[in-house]
């Protein structure tokens, strides 16, 4: 006894015709050819409204009053005094929330443990949380009244902490789907040919999570910068000392010299973009190797 199927093979596979070459196939309804255009339209068109014309708003206002009052503000001691505390405090933080941001994301994803998804929540916990309301936070536990009889305020370690809180979760975000799809097989086999957890670490895992790793700093160094609302208390902009840039361009614009809080802006901007540039190159690179050597 033959079926519809039996006498009809083709309806089997539709896309296949009596011979075994592709028949027709239906176009489809989205990311077709056809529609590629207006993405790129639309996008473009997005992008510019929401990054490209503030940014050239404010290059445009940076060299309103000539090269001159461009360079005098950028290089101004006050400047360069924000300068100098604003990287230095954000590299120490980015440096510190590689590690920890590494291990954070590493103990979330291979470790089981009570109350593992309360800390996997808390992690996002920054984004949500108005950075102001975290400068209280770290001056409600570091300022005059410290519960653990530790005093901040003031200092670039209050600075650095608080920076530390509202950049962790770029870090742990960008490492933590890399490590949820590494193939836990390669690093058994590697275990059964005599690999230690240190060789296994630094040639198998390290490399695999190397460009998520660089790119998660890069947005956490972005977002140190040019934080203010997290800092605004706990640091006290003591010039030279914890005044980040953020608040030297909150000063100039009370003085309502919007000039040079443009020009300053620029330099922020400058900075940040070189730097998730170059450690993206890096991570573009060292993905590529890893994709050789596999």
């Amino acid at each position: 006894m033959t079926t519809g199927l039996d006498r009809n093979p083709e309806a089997i596979r539709p896309e296949l015709s009596g011979d075994g070459d592709p028949g027709p196939r239906r176009r489809p309804l989205i990311g077709g050819y056809g529609s590629t255009g207006l993405r790129v339209g639309a996008a473009t068109l997005w992008l510019s409204l929401i990054v490209l014309l503030p940014l050239g708003a404010i290059l445009w206002q940076s060299v309103g009053g000539g090269w001159e009052a461009f360079w005098s503000a950028v290089t101004s001691p006050a400047a360069i005094a924000s300068f100098r505390v604003t990287l230095t405090i954000s590299i120490g933080v980015t440096v510190v929330n590689a590690v920890f941001g590494l291990l954070v994301a590493w103990v979330l994803t291979r470790d089981q443990f009570p109350g593992k998804r309360l800390v996997d929540a808390l992690i996002d916990l920054p984004f949500a949380l108005p950075t102001i309301v975290a400068s209280l936070v770290m001056l409600a536990l570091y300022g005059p009244a410290s519960p653990v009889d530790l005093q901040l305020q003031h200092t670039k370690w209050g600075v650095g902490i608080a920076l530390l809180f509202v950049t962790l979760p770029f870090v742990v975000r960008s490492v933590q789907p890399v490590l949820l799809e590494l193939d836990h097989e390669v690093e058994e086999a590697a275990a059964s040919l005599g690999a230690n957890n240190y060789t296994i670490l630094t040639k198998i895992i390290l490399p695999a999570l190397l460009p998520s790793l660089l790119s998660g700093a890069g947005l956490a160094f972005s977002r140190a910068i040019g934080e203010f609302g997290s800092v605004v208390l706990i640091g006290g902009a003591v010039p030279g000392e914890t005044e980040v840039s953020s608040q030297w361009i909150r000063t100039l614009i009370e003085n309502d010299d919007r000039v040079g809080a443009a020009a300053i802006s620029i330099v922020l901007l400058a900075i940040s973009f070189v730097v998730l540039f170059i450690l993206r190159a890096i991570g573009s690179r060292a993905a590529k190797r890893e994709a050789l050597a596999r």
